[in-house]
C-alpha cells in the first residue's frame, strides 16, 4: 500500500521482492510454497498473503521473511484469489474447489486462523471486494457474474439461504426501458440447485427486508454482455473493480478460444426502472477486443489508482486504456450506447506473452510481468 515493495507470483514456488524505485532485487522467497503462487495481497504495510496451487494460503511479515506466520488450510483445490475487509479484519479467499472462505486473522497463531465457508459456486474463476466491502463479485468460467449485495461476511449461505434478485443479461441503455428479460445461456447453473430454483421468487419472499434497504446478502445472478461473443459463450478470466467503486473491469474469452475482451460495467444502482423489470446492477459502457494471444493463459489487467485508466496485457507488452483520449473520469464520458475504450499509449518490452500489469498505489509507476519471468517497471510520459 506504501507503495515500497513490489512483490511478484511466480510458476513453482518462488515470490520474488523488488524496490521499485531502484528495481534492486530484496529476496527471493524460493520455496513460498509447494507449488504456483497464483496471487498477493497486502493486509497492512507489512503483512501480506499468498495463495498457491497447493491449496494453502501463507502470511508473511516484511520484517521477517525467513519464515511465514502461518499456513492456512482450508481449500481443497488451487487457490488463485485473495481480498481482505479492512472493517472487520476478514481475510477472505477463494478457489477453484469453488469456495470462498472467511479467515479470522484477529485471531491468528502458528497453526492457522479460524475459518468458514462462506459461499460455495461451481465454476468459480474470480472474487472481489468492492472498496466499500458493500457488495463481492464472483466470477465464473460459464459467463456467469454473481454479485452478493448488502454484503455481511459473518453470515456464512448455505444453500437457498439467500434471497435471488433475478438473473439477466447486462444491459445496453437502450435495454433499460424494456420490460422484458432473458435469462441466462444455458450453460448449466452457477449455484447447487436447480434452474427453476435459482430464479424462483420464493426466495425473496423468503427473506426479511430490513428496514429501509435489501436483504444482507442479496445474490445477484448476471450474464454480461460481451461483444462477438452472443450465440458462442464466454468465460470471464479476471475480474477487478474500479477504486471508487463505480464500475467492474472484465477480462472475457470466447468459448471457442478465438477472441478475448476487455469490458467495462458501470454499478446501476437502486430499484428497476420499471416494476417488472428485474434488477440488473451493471451496463456495459465500454469495450475493447483484445490481441488473443497466448491462449489458456489468464491475463490480469488493473485500474490506476485514480481509477482514469486501464492497463491491460496485450501480446508482448501492455495497453493503457481510457475512456476517451483526454483520460477523463468515467462519470463524466458515460456514452448512451457502449463505445470502444481508447488506446492512450503501448508500451512493448518483453520477449513473451504479458500475464499481469499492475499500477503503483502512489506514484505514475507500472509494472508488468511474462510468461517467460521477466518483470518490467515503466515510468510513463504523456
Amino acid at each position: 500500500p506504501c507503495r515500497s515493495v513490489l512483490t511478484v507470483a511466480c510458476e513453482q514456488t518462488e515470490v520474488l521482492l523488488f524496490d521499485p524505485i531502484s528495481s534492486k532485487h530484496i529476496k527471493t522467497l524460493s520455496e513460498a510454497h509447494e507449488d504456483c503462487v497464483n496471487n498477493i495481497r497486502f493486509l497492512d504495510n507489512r503483512l501480506f498473503a499468498t495463495c498457491s496451487d497447493d491449496t494453502t494460503i501463507a502470511l508473511w511479515d516484511l520484517r521477517k521473511l525467513n519464515t511465514k506466520v502461518c499456513t492456512l488450510h482450508g481449500h481443497t483445490s488451487w487457490v488463485k484469489n485473495i481480498e481482505y475487509d479492512t472493517n472487520t479484519r476478514l481475510l477472505v479467499t477463494s478457489g477453484f474447489d469453488g469456495n470462498v472462505i472467511i479467515w479470522d486473522t484477529n485471531r491468528c497463531t502458528e497453526d492457522g486462523c479460524p475459518h468458514k465457508k462462506f459461499f460455495h459456486t461451481r465454476f468459480l474463476m474470480r472474487m472481489r471486494l468492492t472498496p466499500d466491502c458493500s457488495k463481492m463479485l464472483i466470477s465464473t468460467s460459464s459467463g456467469y457474474l454473481l454479485i452478493l449485495h448488502d454484503l455481511d461476511l459473518n453470515k456464512s449461505l448455505e444453500v437457498g439461504s439467500y434471497p435471488i434478485l433475478r438473473a439477466r443479461r447486462t444491459t445496453t441503455s437502450s435495454d433499460i426501458t424494456s420490460s422484458g428479460s432473458s435469462g441466462p445461456r444455458a450453460v448449466g447453473s452457477p449455484c447447487h440447485q436447480n434452474d427453476s430454483g435459482l430464479l424462483s421468487e420464493k426466495h425473496m419472499s423468503r427473506s426479511s427486508q430490513r428496514e429501509g434497504g435489501s436483504p444482507r446478502n442479496s445474490l445477484e445472478v448476471l450474464t454480461p454482455e460481451v461483444p462477438g461473443e452472443r450465440d458462442r459463450g464466454n468465460c470471464i478470466t479476471s475480474l477487478q473493480l474500479h477504486p471508487k467503486g463505480w464500475a467492474t473491469l472484465l477480462r472475457c474469452s470466447s468459448n471457442t478460444d478465438d477472441q478475448e475482451w476487455t469490458c467495462v460495467y458501470e454499478f446501476q444502482e437502486g430499484a428497476p426502472v420499471r416494476p417488472v423489470s428485474p434488477r440488473c446492477s451493471l451496463r456495459l459502457t465500454h469495450c475493447i477486443e483484445e490481441a488473443n494471444v497466448g491462449r489458456g493463459y489468464i491475463k490480469e489487467l488493473c485500474f490506476s489508482p485514480d481509477g482514469r485508466m486501464i492497463s491491460s496485457p496485450h501480446g508482448f507488452g501492455i495497453r493503457l486504456l481510457g475512456f476517451d483520449t483526454h483520460c477523463s473520469e468515467l462519470v463524466d464520458c458515460l456514452p448512451k450506447e457502449a463505445s470502444p475504450l481508447k488506446e492512450i499509449r503501448s508500451l512493448y518490452s518483453h520477449n513473451d506473452v504479458v500475464l499481469t500489469t499492475k499500477f503503483s498505489p502512489t506514484h505514475c509507476q507500472i509494472a508488468s510481468g511474462c510468461l517467460s519471468g521477466r518483470v518490467s517497471l515503466y515510468q510513463p510520459k504523456f
